[in-house]
């Protein structure tokens, strides 16, 4: 008898415990030491859509990635990062074989994640990936995974 109630008061239990921010990313920020070398291979290899900087500051280059998603470039010539393929942006494109051409095209090298040059990684879940790596050496991940 109390068990079916039990069970309901649960549901709502874990229902009130469950996430309700509704978060998206609004941008993610890498430190740079070349500002327009690194600018332009966002806007030229990647092919995102630079945007205004809301005060037209010096020393910040801004990129959109999807609708509000955007990339920002921050100017630092005194901040060293330590950079690691498991710290990496990732992109996802329905295109990739499109953008490992217009890779070649442009000499841009990119590996698999074992680091196997020129290769793609083909994940347990069907998703093909590649690795490259920005002017600045900050990681990118490319793959074609299927998004809502």
């Amino acid at each position: 008898m109390y068990k079916p109630l039990f069970l309901l008061l649960s549901f709502f239990i874990l229902q009130t415990n469950a996430q309700d921010f509704d978060f998206k990313i609004d941008h993610s920020s890498l430190i740079v030491n070349n500002l327009d070398t690194t600018a332009d291979f966002y806007s030229n290899i990647l092919k995102l859509k630079e945007i205004p900087h809301p005060d037209k500051a010096p020393g910040f280059r801004w990129f959109q990635v999807q609708g509000n998603s955007q990339l920002h470039l921050i100017y630092k010539d005194t901040v060293v990062m330590k950079k690691h393929k498991s710290m990496h942006l990732c992109l996802s494109t329905p295109n990739l074989e499109t953008f490992i051409k217009h890779l070649e095209d442009n000499d841009i090298e990119y590996e698999d994640w074992p680091g196997t040059k020129g290769a793609v990684t083909l994940r347990t879940d069907g998703v093909r990936q590649i690795y490259l790596t920005d002017p600045e050496g900050y990681w990118i991940e490319v793959n074609n995974a299927k998004h809502d």
